[in-house]
């Protein structure tokens, strides 16, 4: 028995009997006005089909490579054929928040700083963190903004930075070997107890990848990164 809990922009959450949560992904991406995919956009603009089975099949690769790696997350298993995941219950941070980790100075982060930096300059694995806030353009906060704000403390910042940059350089690796440059990604991460985890997903709508200098669509991504 499954009990629908939230609906949001790319995913429904179902509660599950036996505590763990549902994870039903959708065909919903977020994009510009015109219809641009921008994994950066607070909101939904296009559909594209098939991308909620292409967005969790990827997540299944990583959270499963990521776990390997002895990196902890909330991934129990999934059906691929019913578009779910079933994962374990965790809290997130505030009202929630998003990491970015970043390879190359474009999208927001060159929005934001295009007087001291050419576009798809090299950053050091930079990592910042946004509140998820819709109606205020999810604002970058810093690390004491977090701390004396009470959302997190210095220690779990810590740890959310240095997880953010090994799973970066997992997925980085992975698409390096199939020939493609992780330009930036997106995360999630919750708490469970003490233990603060990767939650959401890991999928080609929540990342800038790029081929050759050119930048890859979500789909064509997907394609390329399973192809044989």
């Amino acid at each position: 028995m499954e009990k629908l809990v939230y609906t949001g922009k790319t995913k429904n959450v179902y509660a599950l009997d036996n505590g763990n949560y549902l994870l039903k992904f959708k065909d919903d991406c977020t994009g510009t006005a015109d219809g641009v995919f921008d994994p950066g956009c607070n909101s939904v603009s296009l559909s594209i089909e098939g991308v909620g089975k292409v967005n969790l099949r990827m997540s299944i690769y990583f959270f499963e490579k990521i776990q390997a790696a002895g990196i902890k997350t909330h991934y129990v298993s999934a059906d691929l054929d019913n578009v779910t995941m079933e994962v374990l219950p965790a809290k997130v941070f505030g009202k929630g928040l998003e990491v970015i980790c970043r390879y190359k100075a474009v999208g927001s982060f060159y929005r934001r700083y295009g007087d001291y930096i050419e576009e798809g300059a090299d950053l050091p694995a930079y990592v910042e963190m946004t509140f998820k806030d819709d109606a205020r353009e999810d604002p970058l906060v810093t690390k004491d903004g977090l701390i004396d704000l009470g959302v997190m403390t210095g220690e779990q910042y810590d740890e959310i930075k240095e997880m953010t940059r090994k799973i970066t350089k997992i997925v980085a690796d992975d698409l390096k070997e199939k020939g493609l440059d992780l330009y930036d990604i997106k995360f999630e991460f919750g708490y469970s107890g003490d233990d603060v985890i990767l939650i959401d997903e890991i999928a080609s709508g929540n990342m800038r990848v790029y081929k050759d200098g050119e930048y890859i669509p979500p789909m064509t991504l997907s394609e390329l990164f399973f192809a044989e």
